[in-house]
């Protein structure tokens, strides 16, 4: 690898163990292949995801059967490069777009590599993540960011990334309305991004009243108590689940208007029992989302332009030796996004 910082042998890293306690230990920083690059990591989110490995040790089938360093939102500066990679780079500041895919798959090949079936992505049983002082990424997924646009939102570009391909997904467009259930961080930054996208009418549910505030703040035109108000039935365009509840799934899919669609972003249980009759008979598109593709340029445009505030969600920053209370706050309802600071 090309290099002209110095850069240590060892690093911090935060480590989640299979009997889910929390560690921080000395690992080696990784050497970029020829195609990758070296990043000083610099901020990283705590993703609900994060936090479904810290509690329950799984999502699905990626099971966490070893120790692994969790943290998948994250940006930095680059500080070495593999052989194959202009070493101009180094310096750059980059958010980083924590997968690798095959390229060569008829995913891939299509756009679709986020369906890659030999993906790998950080913080997923077993590859790492970057609760960590270091990290490598393929050169071209550490997307150089503008001197303007902070550290913070280089890592919360990838969780907008989830918000813009759920909106794709609903077709939102100029004047559409959608409903989005959950006014958690995700809720509220798929309210940021369907308002980039031209929505004219942002309807948000949640049962805590201070999240619903929240909302309010980050582009929702409209906040409801689901416990205490019922939505027209076919009154939405498009609904959002960002809460994988059954409940808040079924009446949401009831809102939908005919020809309209229904996108479950939320991680709830593995089996739903979902309304089929008005789907068929509204034919509405119901579908998931698994993380996101060619979303990186929209993102940086939007932060750029102003249409998405990423740092305004920023409710806490943490170093590597507080990882485990980061993962533990995620109930206070004022939490939205947590900041680890792995040189801290």
């Amino acid at each position: 690898m090309d290099v002209n910082v110095e850069v240590p042998r060892s690093m911090r890293a935060s480590v989640l163990k299979p009997d889910l306690t929390v560690v921080l230990e000395d690992r080696p920083v990784p050497q970029p292949e020829a195609d990758q690059v070296l990043v000083r990591i610099e901020a990283v989110g705590v993703c609900g995801s994060d936090v479904h490995y810290y509690r329950h040790g799984r999502i699905g089938g990626f099971v966490v059967d070893r120790p692994i360093i969790l943290g998948h939102e994250s940006g930095g500066t680059i500080v070495a490069v593999g052989s194959d990679v202009d070493p101009g780079r180094i310096g750059e500041r980059v958010s980083i777009e924590p997968q690798r895919s095959c390229r060569t798959c008829e995913f891939c090949k299509r756009g679709e590599y986020n369906l890659c079936t030999e993906i790998e992505f950080y913080a997923t049983p077993p590859i790492d993540g970057v609760f960590a002082e270091y990290g490598v990424i393929q050169a071209d997924f550490a997307h150089p960011i503008p001197d303007t646009m902070s550290m913070d939102a280089a890592a919360l570009l990838e969780p907008l990334s989830c918000a813009i391909a759920a909106v794709r997904k609903a077709h939102i467009q100029p004047g559409s309305s959608v409903l989005i259930a959950g006014c958690g961080p995700i809720g509220i930054i798929c309210a940021q991004a369907a308002k980039a996208f031209g929505a004219g009418e942002i309807v948000m549910t949640d049962l805590l009243e201070e999240r619903r505030r929240l909302a309010l703040k980050f582009g929702a035109t409209k906040v409801v108590d689901p416990a205490a108000e019922q939505l027209p039935e076919a009154s939405v365009d498009a609904f959002i689940d960002a809460t994988g509840a059954l409940p808040a799934v079924r009446s949401g899919i009831a809102t939908v208007k005919p020809g309209g669609a229904a996108i479950i972003v939320g991680m709830g249980d593995e089996d739903m029992n979902l309304p089929v009759s008005v789907i068929t008979a509204r034919e509405i598109g119901v579908t998931g989302i698994f993380r996101y593709n060619n979303t990186w340029p929209a993102g940086i445009s939007m932060v750029q332009n102003g249409v998405v505030d990423l740092d305004a969600l920023v409710s806490g920053r943490f170093g590597l030796a507080e990882v485990q209370h980061a993962l533990d706050i995620d109930t206070d309802p004022g939490t939205l996004k947590s900041i680890i600071e792995p040189q801290r």
